[in-house]
């Protein structure tokens, strides 16, 4: 492996890294609003309606 080859491969470790470190958090935000959004949901669908007479 010569030294530019070497240099190249670093960078572009680097620029990977990179990506993922900014990929990463919006994966997981969204992962956890989805979820969150779905609780809620449940929630509401389990609890009764006060709208209907009794």
């Amino acid at each position: 492996m010569t030294y530019g080859s070497y240099v190249l491969a670093a960078y572009l470790v680097f620029v990977v890294v990179l990506l993922w470190d900014f990929v990463a958090p919006r994966i997981r935000t969204r992962q956890l609003l989805r979820a969150v959004k779905l609780l809620a949901a449940r929630r509401a669908a389990a609890t009764p309606s006060q709208d209907l007479p009794r």
